[in-house]
C-alpha cells in the first residue's frame, strides 16, 4: 500500500489510457473541429453571431461577452471570453478574485498555484503601466473520465485521503485516479514500477494536464478601466512551429 501511494501523483495515467485527447471543453463542448462546426454548437446554447465583428454574443457567468473562436490550421484551438462592459480598478479585482474562487471550487479543475487572489491594497493601475506587471490566473480541466468517476474510491483506500483536506487540488487528483490505476494495473505490477516507467508516466500526466488550459487575465483598455479575457485552450490543436 506504501508503495501505491509514493505513485499517487501518477495516477492521471488514466487520462491516457482511458481518454485519448481528452480535449478542453467550453460548456461542455469539445474546443475541437471546424470553426463553423463550432459556431453553430455555440449558437445552438443561444449565442448571437455578429457578422460585423466575428464573434458570438451572450451572456456567460453572469457576465454579458463576446466569444471569439481561434483556429489553427482549420481546427479550432481555443475560445476566448472577453467581457463587453468595462469596469473600474476595484470592481475589476473583485471580479477577479470571484473568478479564482470559483475555478478554486469547482471540482473540474486544479491549479499549479496555491493562491492568485488579489490584495485589496494592491495597485493594479501602478503596476500595469509603469512595470508592465500581467494579472492572470491558470487552471487545467481534469480528464472528463476521471471527473465523471470523482467520487468513486475503493472502501481499503478511503482512510487515505479522509482526514485530509477535500479541496486540495493533490487530493482532488488522487480520489479521480486511484480507483482507475488500480483497475488497469495488478497490484503487483504497481509494485515493481521502475524508475524509468514512473518518470515516463509523470511526463504523459503532466502533459495531459497541460494540455487542457483554461486561465483569465485583467485587460486594460482606456485609462481606468478594465475587463477580463478568459481563454478555452485546447493545446493539441495549438500551433507548435509545424508551419514553419
Amino acid at each position: 500500500m506504501n508503495k501505491i501511494l509514493s505513485v499517487v501523483m501518477l495516477l492521471t495515467i488514466s487520462t491516457i489510457l482511458y481518454a485519448q485527447k481528452d480535449v478542453t471543453r467550453f460548456l461542455g463542448i469539445p474546443v475541437d473541429g471546424s470553426k463553423s462546426e463550432m459556431i453553430q454548437k455555440l449558437k445552438a446554447k443561444g449565442y448571437r453571431y455578429n457578422s460585423t465583428l466575428d464573434c458570438l454574443e451572450g451572456e456567460f457567468n453572469g457576465s454579458q461577452v463576446y466569444l471569439s473562436v481561434v483556429t489553427n490550421n482549420n481546427k479550432v484551438w481555443r475560445i476566448a471570453v472577453i467581457d463587453v462592459n468595462d469596469t473600474n480598478e476595484t470592481n475589476i479585482k473583485i471580479r477577479f478574485n470571484n473568478l479564482c474562487q470559483q475555478f478554486k471550487k469547482n471540482k473540474k479543475y486544479i491549479s499549479m498555484e496555491h493562491d492568485y487572489t488579489l490584495a485589496e491594497e494592491e495597485d493594479i493601475e501602478r503596476q500595469m503601466l509603469l512595470h508592465k506587471k500581467r494579472y492572470q490566473a491558470a487552471f487545467y480541466q481534469l480528464p472528463t473520465i476521471i471527473e465523471s468517476r470523482a467520487n468513486i474510491l475503493p472502501d481499503s483506500l478511503r482512510h487515505i485521503v479522509k482526514i485530509m483536506p477535500d479541496d486540495t487540488d493533490q487530493i482532488k487528483v488522487q480520489k479521480y485516479s486511484i480507483n482507475m490505476l488500480l483497475s488497469k494495473y495488478p497490484i503487483e505490477k504497481i509494485n515493481n514500477l521502475t524508475k524509468n516507467e514512473q518518470e515516463q508516466l509523470v511526463t504523459e500526466m503532466m502533459d495531459s494536464i497541460f494540455k487542457k488550459s483554461v486561465w483569465f487575465m485583467i485587460d486594460k483598455k482606456d485609462y481606468g478601466k478594465y475587463h477580463i479575457k478568459m481563454f478555452y485552450d485546447n493545446e493539441y490543436n495549438h500551433s507548435n512551429g509545424e508551419d514553419l
